[in-house]
């Protein structure tokens, strides 16, 4: 689809205080318009939590339920549980930063995904805590700049929709700040999936990932496009790629070498090329988990693997 015939209807309203060219405020936009107004948010702690105002106001059209950090995977199924009873269809949706994710929030996150919960659970991952301090979490990338880890971070991030996928739920997928009508997509569908689903979304930060402001969709793509962020999604136990991570694994569309990537952001300046040689191995890696499961046309050409 085209972002044209995406709803004009605005449920993140104007004058909120997301940061300018704010990746998570796109998304949460496109997410919203997907999702429509009979929609439940749970927020634990995250820069949403700032951005959506001050009680009794708020910028979001929905009703919000605030979280902590651990728990919003547990108020969501009760909710769900809640609304269920009362004879009330509504979709109850986690929205979470990493920090809430990977970290403090996994252990309620894994037992909701067991359980296969009927809910919908949303990580907007911008490959750090933001809102507190641009601190390392463990979905920051090798070699990253954060407040806790100056010299770069010294490890791999992991990797919480492959954990999902482990889970066996009905429905995963990857997503970008960047293609926001392959977002839409998926969540529309995801909407119409029961039982537990799980998308996440890569959603840069100017701020922490130092780049000027209006270069949020253009880092967004790159991403993509450089491999470092593989779009797909996993329906009932079959997995394929979309969108242009589909074309680069076609072979009908060149992959960007990942250094153009890398230079447009301040957190990776330091990067020696040796660290940068090591980002290049960590995506061929990435890869070739992809490589067999797709078959025919969709196998990732060996070039891509260094």
């Amino acid at each position: 689809m085209k972002l044209s015939e995406i709803p004009a209807e605005e449920y993140l309203l104007e004058g909120n205080s997301a940061c300018h060219g704010c990746g998570s405020s796109m998304a949460l936009r496109t997410v919203l318009k997907a999702l429509g107004k009979r929609t439940v948010l749970v927020v634990p702690a995250s820069c949403t939590s700032v951005y959506q105002g001050m009680y009794p106001g708020s910028a979001i059209a929905v009703p919000v339920v605030n979280s902590a950090f651990a728990c919003s995977s547990a108020v969501a199924s009760g909710l769900k549980a809640s609304l269920e009873h009362q004879g009330i269809d509504a979709n109850v949706v986690v929205w979470a930063g990493d920090g809430g994710t990977y970290d403090i929030g996994l252990q309620a996150l894994s037992g909701a995904a067991e359980r296969n919960e009927d809910i919908l659970y949303i990580c907007y991952n911008n490959e750090m805590y933001s809102n507190t301090g641009i601190q390392r979490s463990s979905a920051t990338p090798f070699g990253a700049w954060t407040t806790t880890t100056v010299s770069g971070k010294k490890e791999h991030r992991k990797d919480v929709a492959e954990l999902m996928m482990a889970h066996g739920i009905p429905y995963v997928a990857t997503a970008s700040a960047g293609y926001l009508d392959d977002l839409y997509r998926k969540v529309r569908k995801a909407k119409r999936i029961e039982g537990f689903r799980y998308i996440e979304i890569l959603t840069p930060c100017p701020p922490g990932w130092r780049y000027s402001m209006e270069r949020t969709v253009e880092v967004a793509k790159l991403a993509v496009e450089t491999g470092m962020w593989i779009l797909y999604e996993y329906e009932h136990g079959v997995l394929r790629l979309t969108g242009v991570s589909r074309a680069i694994a076609a072979g009908k569309k060149k992959m960007k070498d990942v250094q153009e990537y890398l230079l447009l952001q301040g957190r990776f300046s330091h990067l020696s090329s040796a660290e940068i040689q090591e980002i290049r191995k960590y995506i061929a890696e990435r890869w070739k988990k992809f490589a067999d499961v797709r078959g025919g046309e969709h196998a990732v050409a060996a070039e891509f693997f260094v």
